[in-house]
């Protein structure tokens, strides 16, 4: 065959017995925030970028856990790791806000609860 023929479709009767069906992978399960979640966890960053504390965001969806990390410049380390980890909510709770150095400053089954440790109030001077 040249280089510019076409190769003749394959041609058959009916489908032999032997013909394998391979069905597509199946994605697989990832834990991820759901949109009340998420709009809870906006509006804190939504704050906090408007008082100048902090400037960037990443999402990371993993079939163990869901994370969302807090930048205050977009080349470092995360300053806090909001955490989503389902294995835990029986426990000690789905949530965990975590700092760069690993340390876990609050964990517990209701989000907002566990939000309040960022949420700082300002103190004011008179």
């Amino acid at each position: 065959m040249s280089e510019g023929d076409v190769s003749e479709p394959l041609r058959g009767g009916a489908m032999q017995s032997s013909a394998h069906i391979v069905p597509f992978p199946t994605a697989s399960k990832q834990v991820a925030f759901d949109r009340a979640e998420l709009q809870t966890i906006l509006n804190l960053y939504g704050r906090m970028v408007a008082a100048g504390e902090w400037r960037d965001y990443a999402i990371d969806f993993t079939p163990d856990k869901a994370v969302f990390s807090i930048y205050r410049r977009t080349s470092e380390m995360p300053l806090y790791r909001i955490e989503k980890d389902p294995k835990l909510a029986k426990r000690q709770g789905a949530y965990s806000v975590i700092v760069s150095t690993g340390l876990i400053l609050k964990r517990g089954h209701e989000l907002d609860r566990v939000l309040r440790v960022l949420d700082k109030p300002k103190v004011v001077s008179n």
